[in-house]
């Protein structure tokens, strides 16, 4: 039972299915709508998008920040049988962590879809569909508190994006599509088998057959569930690894760079700041808060690779020729310090983590974005086709030099907030650690600030960007609310980080208490 009232439940139950099946509902509208029928497909698209944010924008209004623990999950919980022969349960939740990635969720895809309308996309029906309908998938992963029905929306997020880069995408698409799904199914399956188990100790521990992570955390993080250490580890490794796969972390990072290059650009925009993030997300919800002892045990081996991550994906982007290509080793080595200041195990450095999350997902969002506007005019990404444009493109070379800023971390923009609180609370677990981050981040800047220098300034050494257009209102105004928060939140964080900082505070508690494996 919960302690809130009845009409709060309905309340957060009518909202919460709301927010994850609106845009499913707006895909179900296309299919009644003739695919050249394009003013009315964008309508519906940007009526179910726009409407979806406006619903996160409203549960973020309802979210009270000041509750601790797993009770900030209750006065929004939605609860109800599912299939209850198995104890699989229609829970549905929010906390801080939840919340904030659900917001970013919901303002991509609406800014995506607006992006797109300034494009020549063909099909553009099953295109917009696609992403309503990973936007289902996206939301609903983030908000169920089941294990089974965050396995279910886990694995609907892999067919809209299946289609996305199988059929919009470039010519090596089937060989990047492929190569996403294989690696992505392969984590799930690991995932799918760590439930099965954790759900059978659980019922063998407790007498419960259930799926909820209510019930679960607690159980599991106080010993309860009574696992011996290798049975510990094999299921911290059987979560942890499907996350770590969506990272991507180092080794395991290969399949994006293909699915970057050759997936359309509303598609990398998506990837890159929300899909990358769900396998973060999925470490400080799933595997550290269920499985702290193995966390705590494996840190170290996991740092490593982080450490690891963070400079060979700098060093390898240094080396690129493709812009694309360029960015996407980027967020290789940026979201590689997200999981070492996750793994840093103090509140500073997984504030920071939460943080950079956020700001990787609007920089890196914004530099596909403009990336994709200058292939939609000249049909190459690569850095030598360009050089001395910013006088063709005044804006769009304003916004990028803005974009890569802050993805290099500069102070006043929001790069900098979470790569400060990392490397700080990196710097109290393992200075060592923090000095290697650093590197990392220092051969981040040389490379962000030549490719800027080689695509806008220069001599002009190629005829066709003599006639290179500025970008198209549409496309600006995808671009300008990123370029807004970009500044926003690195002038003014203090909002995300007093939303997330009882989520976070959580996370690094349960770990503490099991320090000594």
């Amino acid at each position: 039972m919960l302690d809130s009232s009845t009409s709060i439940q309905w309340l957060g139950a009518d909202i919460l299915t709301t927010l994850v099946f609106l845009p499913s509902l707006g895909a179900l509208v296309l299919l009644f709508l003739s695919n050249e029928a394009k003013n009315a497909i964008r309508a519906v698209g940007l009526l179910a998008s726009g409407a979806t944010f406006a619903v996160s924008v409203a549960v973020l209004q309802k979210f009270n920040p000041a509750i601790a623990g797993l009770e900030a999950f209750r006065p929004l919980l939605v609860d109800r049988p599912w299939i209850p022969r198995f104890g699989i349960r229609y829970l549905m939740g929010v906390d801080g962590l939840s919340l904030v990635l659900v917001v970013l969720t919901t303002l991509l895809t609406l800014l995506v879809l607006v992006f797109s309308f300034g494009q020549s996309i063909p099909k553009l029906r099953g295109y917009v569909a696609a992403f309503l309908i990973l936007e289902t998938g996206m939301i609903g992963s983030l908000v169920a508190l089941d294990a089974i029905l965050f396995y279910v929306f886990w694995e609907v997020m892999l067919v809209p994006m299946y289609f996305i880069i199988g059929i919009w995408g470039g010519k090596r698409r089937i060989y990047a599509t492929m190569k996403f799904v294989l690696f992505t199914l392969a984590g799930s399956l690991l995932m799918f088998v760590g439930i099965l188990f954790a759900s059978g100790v659980h019922a063998r521990t407790t007498g419960i057959l259930t799926f909820s992570l209510l019930e679960w955390i607690p159980a599991a993080s106080s010993g309860v569930w009574g696992l011996t250490g290798t049975q510990e580890a094999l299921l911290f490794w059987a979560f942890a690894l499907a996350f770590l796969v969506k990272v991507p972390l180092w080794p395991l990072h290969t399949w994006l760079p293909d699915a970057h290059v050759e997936a359309p650009t509303g598609g990398s925009i998506i990837l890159a700041g929300v899909l990358l993030k769900l396998g973060t997300y999925g470490l400080l919800r799933f595997a550290i808060p269920l499985f702290p002892g193995a966390a705590v045990r494996y840190t170290p081996l996991i740092a490593v690779l982080a450490l690891i991550g963070v400079v060979y994906g700098a060093w390898v982007a240094a080396a690129q020729k493709d812009m694309k290509k360029l960015v996407a080793y980027s967020s290789v080595s940026h979201l590689a310090l997200v999981v070492l200041g996750i793994f840093a195990g103090n509140v500073t450095a997984v504030s920071g983590a939460v943080m950079q999350m956020v700001g990787h997902g609007l920089t890196t969002g914004l530099l596909f974005l403009l990336v994709g506007v200058l292939y939609e005019r000249r049909h190459t990404r690569e850095m030598a086709d360009y050089g001395g444009i910013a006088s063709q493109v005044p804006v769009t070379t304003t916004l990028f030099v803005i974009a890569m800023l802050g993805s290099v971390g500069l102070p006043g923009l929001n790069g900098f907030v979470g790569e400060f609180l990392i490397l700080a609370g990196v710097f109290k677990a393992n200075v060592v650690w923090a000095a290697i981050a650093a590197t990392g981040l220092i051969l981040g800047a040389i490379y962000l600030l030549t490719l800027t220098q080689k695509v806008f300034w220069g001599p002009n050494r190629v005829k066709a960007n003599l006639g290179l257009t500025d970008i198209n209102a549409w496309e600006f105004a995808a671009a300008f609310p990123m370029i807004v928060l970009v500044v926003v939140l690195g002038v003014w964080p203090q909002p995300v980080l007093d939303l997330v900082r009882n989520s976070v505070e959580t996370v690094v508690q349960i770990a503490a208490v099991r320090m000594v494996p």
